[in-house]
């Protein structure tokens, strides 16, 4: 056995470790994979383990021949123990088919948009905030926050309420420490049972893997407490939905050599100038589901406060607006929970760098309160709406040959399959407000 492998495979069996998480993440940025004996470390590293391709998501792999296998291959530089799985670490996984870097697994997607960035002396940070609900199933088969206290209408911040959680929290924050995340805070946010915990930023792909690893940890750690996790965009009509905000920054160097490239104000204008263009496009990636286009609305929201950006302008500290300018970095706001955070990021440097080459103008500056602004303002101040709906965001990625080109044609195809068939299905669907509102009217 490789030096390597055999130290990190006796540093695992001093934890207790006796079987690998082999994970990786679907075009839904959904979690997957298998168990794996460690005894078994160097052949998930070397060869990978094997997966039936069709069965897995987005990959359009055959049913037959040598490219149905898809084979997970673990990045050693990710297993970390698990302290809610007590004997099992996590490693991250890229896809490998023939023997070959698989085109459509997300990871390797992302790195290939990293790849572009090193072959300029690049690199990209991103601070991922995710926003989750706590949840518990009710008699009637429906979902309610978790805490049955938690009723205030505007419950940001609540001290009441997110110490009976604590439990549950520190748990949460404790495991993600001993995994290498650096967790600096934890709060209530605007809708009742909804919170936030934030850890440091870090390389773009280590923030993904990061992002996936805080994701499981907070679904095992829920179902060991008899409560729902949820990462569902907005799961209550009357509330505000859950936004997952990158932060974003731009670096060249290594080290104490390292500068921020966005402390140059041109370039992260022409950055966010070629993210302000791609928008619509990017919102197939950002807001994937159908029901993240209940979460970024055009006009007053049902829940009374939104945070959520509609309207495609961006503005030095302006929280209304896609895209939030501060010293040295922006906050992209258009993500929500439900988004895979390797295409996100492949599809945001995509257009960051087109932006760049094409040294693109993003407008003037808004310090207003878009929320505030008449449609005729909106108007004359040359600022568009984001798509109102997943069909209308995936014409928009389909017909954006760049987003199109940074996933790659396998990619590109399975997405717009798989989310225009998930738009026909809720178009087609006939909900209780149809009934109630037309079974009687005519």
């Amino acid at each position: 056995m490789r030096a390597d492998l055999l130290a990190l495979q006796e540093s695992l069996l001093a934890e207790g470790v006796h079987t690998v998480l082999a994970q990786f993440t679907d075009l839904h940025g959904v979690a997957k994979g298998k168990f794996v004996p460690l005894a078994h470390l160097q052949t998930l590293a070397e060869s990978g383990a094997g997966f039936a391709g069709p069965s897995i998501a987005g990959t359009g792999l055959p049913r037959t021949g040598p490219r149905s296998e898809y084979y997970g291959r673990a990045d050693l530089s990710t297993v970390r123990a698990m302290p809610w799985m007590p004997g099992y670490a996590r490693a991250v996984c890229d896809g490998y088919v023939a023997n070959e870097p698989f085109d459509a697994c997300p990871r390797q997607v992302l790195r290939r948009q990293l790849a572009r960035l090193s072959e300029r002396g690049w690199q990209l940070q991103t601070g991922i905030e995710p926003e989750f609900f706590l949840l518990r199933k009710t008699e009637s088969g429906g979902i309610a926050p978790a805490d049955a206290q938690d009723v205030l209408d505007k419950p940001s911040y609540d001290l009441k309420s997110l110490p009976r959680q604590r439990d549950f929290l520190n748990e949460l924050s404790y495991g993600l420490q001993a995994c290498g995340l650096d967790v600096f805070q934890i709060d209530h946010e605007d809708a009742q049972g909804q919170y936030e915990l934030n850890f440091l930023h870090a390389d773009a792909l280590r923030s993904a893997d990061n992002l996936m690893l805080f994701k499981l940890a907070a679904q095992a750690i829920a179902e060991q407490y008899g409560l729902l996790f949820s990462m569902m965009p907005k799961p209550f009509a009357n509330q505000p939905g859950s936004g997952m905000h990158f932060h974003v920054s731009l670096w060249q160097g290594e080290g104490t050599d390292a500068r921020c490239l966005f402390d140059d104000e041109k370039c992260m204008s022409h950055f966010v100038a070629g993210v302000l263009a791609h928008s619509a496009g990017l919102a197939a990636l950002a807001a994937p589901t159908v029901n993240s286009y209940k979460r970024l609305v055009v006009g007053e929201s049902l829940s009374g406060t939104s945070w959520a950006p509609a309207y495609i302008a961006h503005g030095p500290n302006n929280r209304t607006a896609l895209v939030r300018t501060l010293p040295g970095r922006f906050e992209w706001r258009l993500p929500d929970a439900a988004a895979n955070p390797y295409l996100a990021t492949a599809a945001l440097i995509a257009a960051g760098l087109d932006g760049i080459d094409r040294e693109l103008d993003p407008g003037v500056a808004c310090a207003d309160d878009l929320f505030e602004l008449a449609a005729p303002q909106l108007r004359e101040r040359g600022i568009g709406v984001l798509p109102q709906s997943l069909g209308e965001a995936v014409d928009a990625f389909e017909a954006d040959t760049v987003l199109r080109a940074a996933l790659g044609e396998t990619l590109s195809t399975q997405f717009i399959q798989l989310k225009r068939a998930e738009w026909i299905s809720y178009a087609r669907h006939v909900s209780d407000w149809e009934v109630q509102r037309y079974a009687a009217l005519f």
